[in-house]
C-alpha cells in the first residue's frame, strides 16, 4: 500500500484523521485501520488540514462521532462521507 492520507485506528471509528497536507476536494485517499491492518479508499469532498478528521460514511445530525474507538461529540449537522469533520460540525456532549 501506499504511504495513507489518513488514518482510522478502530473499527467503530466513524472519522479518520488526516495525516498529510494538502487533501484537497476531489482527491482519491488511501486510508489505513491500524487495529485490522486494512486499507480503505475514500474520496475528500471537501479540503481538510492535516491533523483533522474526515467522515468514512454518512453520519446523520445527532449521531455520536467515533475517533480511536471513544466517543468524541455530537454531529450538528448532518455530514457526508468524506467531508471534513470539524467544530463546525461536531461538538461535545459535555455542555
Amino acid at each position: 500500500m501506499a504511504a495513507p492520507h489518513f488514518l482510522v485506528h478502530n473499527p467503530t471509528d466513524t472519522v479518520g484523521v488526516v495525516v498529510v497536507e494538502d487533501v484537497k476536494a476531489g482527491r482519491a485517499l488511501n486510508g489505513w485501520m491500524m487495529e485490522t491492518d486494512k486499507t480503505i479508499k475514500l474520496k475528500a469532498l471537501d479540503p481538510v488540514p492535516l491533523g483533522h478528521k474526515i467522515a468514512l460514511q454518512d453520519i446523520k445530525k445527532g449521531e455520536t462521532i467515533m475517533k480511536y474507538g471513544h466517543d468524541i461529540g455530537r454531529a450538528v449537522a448532518k455530514i457526508g462521507k468524506g467531508r471534513h469533520v470539524h467544530v463546525h460540525n461536531v461538538k461535545t456532549k459535555r455542555w
